[in-house]
This record gives structure tokens, C-alpha cells and sequence, in this order.
């Protein structure tokens, strides 16, 4: 349920508002339990991803590091060979 829900800090390029997005709504199914919540919900569960959004992308503004940014293209062949060795 939360595979979109990554480490966003340090990468180059950095996180897109596509990406933070993804991020919250995961969070916040997670939270809720709900997949897609009932019209009677819809409104708290979109103002819900919305403030989780804005507090993940002051959060990512905020955070130092002296470490070098990471490469996503890197990243990702890592984890594809870990999720080859896992379920091989």
C-alpha cells in the first residue's frame, strides 16, 4: 500500500510535486484505510493529502545535508537488483 511513499530528500533532480503528491495520498490511505473514501469522506481525505503535500514540501525546503545528492537513475538500478535477489 505504500510503495510510492520513498525517500525524497537529497536526489538530483529533486523531488517533483508529482512525486510529494503521490507520497501524501499514500500516507493518507495508509492513515485512513480507505483506497478511494465515500463521498461522505471525499472532502476531508483530498484537504488531508493537500496538508500533507504543503507539509512534506516545507519539510524537503527545510533539510540540510553535506552529503552529495544522490542519482535517481542510480538509485533505481539498486533497487531493482535488490527486488531481483528478493523475490528471485
Amino acid at each position: 500500500m505504500c510503495r510510492n511513499i520513498r525517500t525524497l530528500f537529497n536526489f538530483e533532480p529533486p523531488a517533483t510535486e508529482e512525486e510529494i503528491r503521490a507520497s501524501a495520498l499514500q500516507f493518507v490511505r495508509k492513515l485512513s484505510g480507505f483506497t478511494n473514501p465515500s463521498r461522505a469522506n471525499e472532502a476531508a481525505f483530498g484537504r488531508a493529502v493537500d496538508e500533507v503535500s504543503e507539509a512534506a514540501r516545507r519539510l524537503l525546503k527545510s533539510l540540510e545535508t553535506a552529503s552529495p545528492a544522490r542519482n535517481r537513475e542510480i538509485e533505481a538500478m539498486k533497487a531493482r537488483a535488490r527486488a531481483k535477489e528478493r523475490y528471485a
